[in-house]
């Protein structure tokens, strides 16, 4: 069994900041824990406004806190994210993500990513990212 706390890993390099500013992300469960999905607590920063396309993963996303919406590309549908709310992006959407407040959100992942990961060009994450050491 292994036991981690959010406030323990958010002072290692489990913490991932974005390099544009928009999120910062904790992985609490990554490739490495064999568990065949990845689980992070990830926050989306007060304005933060960027579009994601995870062509190499599955992601559902749980918001804790804040307020803000997903906007789908394809069809361009707009769904607002408040607490308790759970997005599934079951089809590799493409979608941009707008936070009105800053929001906490519980995000999970599959195929589950290595730890460095940072969104790439297409707003995706590669499926060959560097792991964490240690």
């Amino acid at each position: 069994m292994k036991v981690r706390r959010l406030d323990q890993a958010k002072q290692t390099e489990r913490r991932i900041v974005s390099p544009d500013g928009n999120w910062e992300s904790t992985r609490m469960l990554l490739k490495d824990d064999n568990m065949g999905f990845s689980f992070h607590i990830t926050t989306i920063y007060q304005g933060a406004d960027f579009q994601m396309h995870y062509q190499n993963h599955l992601e559902s996303v749980y918001c804790i806190s804040g307020e803000g919406e997903v906007e789908t590309l394809d069809d361009g549908k707009v769904y607002p994210i408040g607490p308790g709310t759970l997005y599934i992006l079951d089809r590799h959407d493409k979608h941009i993500l707008r936070a009105f407040k800053e929001m906490t959100m519980a995000c999970v992942f599959n195929p589950p990513l290595n730890g460095k990961e940072v969104h790439n060009a297409e707003g995706a994450y590669e499926l060959d990212a560097e792991a964490l050491e240690g």
